[in-house]
């Protein structure tokens, strides 16, 4: 399937990468036509509908019969798809206006002039913003995304569980005592309590690996020239490796991601910690019961030799280029409103945590001053949640470079992890595996 979205993508970059936009308004009496903004978005974006239609309601004078339709995608790789799909048939009724999309996906679409270009917009309000927040979206200069989130790598943790087997969470701090911690665990628990998880399947590369451990050890798959260089590159020995310790000194409970039977083994007390990007806290609060209030927060562990935190996730809010979007001044109205309208986003963050509902920090300078964002949680003791996502974003990792080859090196890595995990292969063979295999199928990555 990655390698069809590479051909597609491929087939239609028949335009250089240029400006391209919309109207700021498609009439000339100052409003919107009537239709739908249709998004795209991962997980539940049924939840931001109801942000964005209230917007679109309570400015009936510029959008008098619009609507804002949120629809599911079931990865951001299958939306990538099927714009592509779509632009090679003609088809821009199908597209959405919208579409939430990471550092890969902006890339493919990007280059191949689906995007609206965004640069003169940005620049013009980039200074109310998180410095960098927008960095990721920029190829050659210009952006091709609004910022919709920078969530950090952290450290979830049972402070119950460590209260009990007398372990100091504080030790936690580098990677070293996180081992440490495992292994403290598993003594005087008898083997009953892991220090973390592993999933069988593709969420540990994506996870462990290309969101956690490997910027954090500052590993590369590709050089500057995208010449494959995993199989011989110290950050990804040091981050693999160190995976290896946890997984082989058996510290991690296997279980699948975003399943039940993860939550009920968090809740049993077999599962202390997790490190993972803030995202988890929603799946937390929606699923973990018995042990509400048990939860802490902290940094991500670093690597001692390396000294730098968790590495930063981005999601940008693109613009889809319609050839045109006649609704892009209303998207950017609506995105821009999400982001610095203090007094609606905290009613929303509420209502969300009403119904455990997602919810990430914001973007916005001014709305992360707001006390609001400071707040104690009950379900983390008293600690505030939002004030440890934004304490994580310090003396962050680089994320691993991006290129248009990513997608597909992905689901190459990601097989030998698997095999790992199976106990088909060493951590060096499958580390070989990947370098050999990326080099076979690839060759040099597509650089943005």
């Amino acid at each position: 399937m990655k390698r069809v979205l590479s051909i597609l993508l491929i087939s239609i970059m028949l335009v250089p990468l240029m400006a391209s936009g919309g109207s700021e308004k498609a009439t000339a009496d100052g409003t919107y036509p009537a239709g739908d903004i249709v998004f795209w978005g991962t997980g539940q974006p049924g939840y931001r509908q109801s942000y964005y239609q209230n917007y679109v309601e309570e400015h009936r004078d510029v959008a008098p019969e619009v609507n804002v339709v949120a629809d599911n995608m079931s990865s951001m790789a299958d939306g990538q798809q099927k714009i592509a799909m779509y632009a090679l048939a003609g088809d821009y009724e199908s597209m959405p206006e919208f579409i939430m999309l990471d550092t890969v996906g902006i890339i493919d679409l990007a280059s191949s002039g689906l995007l609206v270009d965004v640069t003169d917009y940005w620049n013009s309000i980039s200074d109310e913003f998180i410095e960098g927040s927008a960095s990721d979206a920029i190829i050659d200069g210009r952006v091709w995304g609004l910022p919709d989130a920078v969530r950090p790598q952290l450290l979830f943790y049972n402070a119950e569980i460590f209260e009990k087997y007398d372990i100091d969470p504080a030790m936690m701090s580098t990677f070293d005592g996180y081992l440490e911690a495992g292994r403290l665990l598993k003594e005087r628990s008898n083997g009953t309590v892991y220090l973390s998880y592993v999933d069988p399947g593709s969420y540990t590369w994506r996870y462990w690996g290309r969101r956690g451990l490997m910027p954090q050890a500052n590993a590369r798959i590709w050089d500057e020239e995208g010449n494959v260089v995993i199989g011989s590159d110290p950050g990804t020995k040091l981050a693999l490796e160190y995976f290896d310790k946890l997984y082989s000194e058996g510290l991690l409970y296997k279980t699948t991601m975003m399943s039940q039977p993860i939550y009920e083994a968090t809740d049993d007390g077999i599962i202390a910690t997790f490190y993972i990007g803030a995202f988890w806290d929603e799946f937390m609060r929606k699923n973990l019961t018995a042990t509400a209030g048990d939860w802490r927060i902290m940094n991500a562990p670093v690597f001692e030799e390396v000294g730098v935190g968790g590495a930063p996730v981005s999601t940008f809010y693109c613009i889809v280029d319609k050839n045109p979007n006649i609704y892009t001044g209303l998207i950017q109205d609506i995105w821009y409103d999400f982001n610095t309208n203090t007094e609606d986003r905290n009613a929303w963050v509420m209502e969300m945590e009403e119904i455990n509902g997602p919810y990430n920090n914001p973007v916005s300078i001014e709305m992360l001053k707001d006390p609001f964002w400071q707040e104690p949680s009950d379900f983390y003791g008293g600690q505030s949640f939002r004030k440890a996502e934004s304490d994580g974003l310090a003396n962050a990792a680089k994320n691993m470079m991006v290129t248009a080859s990513d997608a597909e090196a992905d689901t190459i890595i990601s097989a030998e992890l698997e095999k790992y995990i199976a106990g088909e292969q060493t951590i060096q063979q499958a580390i070989a595996n990947m370098d050999k295999e990326l080099k076979l199928r690839i060759g040099t990555a597509v650089l943005p």
